[in-house]
């Protein structure tokens, strides 16, 4: 499941992108367009910064903007740094380590099946196909 990080994050990009221009954006005008909490916002915008996927400004004229343009992010790179791993079972994440059971679990192959289904549809998805 998506949770609340997720999806904010990506209302986030789209809502810069939309906004677009040479100056940053400020926080509150996100959060009041989008009617989320700026309290909330300034935790997932700090990861969003830090993952390389916004950069930020403070003090007069700051605020936050695409690193990208829009066309050049995709919805899978967004959601996994913001929810970590997109895996359906643990056995599948990446970094973990190999399930003793692998050669003989006959879920194996669905859940990998599904996994890249999840993988292919999110990562095929890019920002700017999410843009009015």
């Amino acid at each position: 499941m998506i949770s609340t990080k997720g999806r904010y994050a990506l209302r986030v990009m789209i809502d810069l992108a939309e906004n677009e221009t040479d100056s940053y954006i400020p926080l509150k005008d996100i959060a009041a367009r989008q009617g989320i909490s700026k309290k909330y916002l300034e935790i997932i915008v700090k990861e969003m910064v830090t993952g390389g996927l916004l950069t930020g400004a403070s003090g007069k004229g700051g605020g936050y903007k695409l690193c990208r343009h829009p066309e050049e992010y995709n919805v899978g790179e967004i959601l996994e740094l913001m929810e970590g791993t997109l895996s359906s079972v643990a056995c599948l994440a990446a970094g973990t380590n190999e399930c003793p059971r692998k050669e003989a679990c006959q879920t194996l192959p669905m859940w990998s099946e599904y996994d890249e289904m999840v993988h292919n549809f999110f990562y095929g998805k890019k920002l700017s196909d999410l843009v009015k």
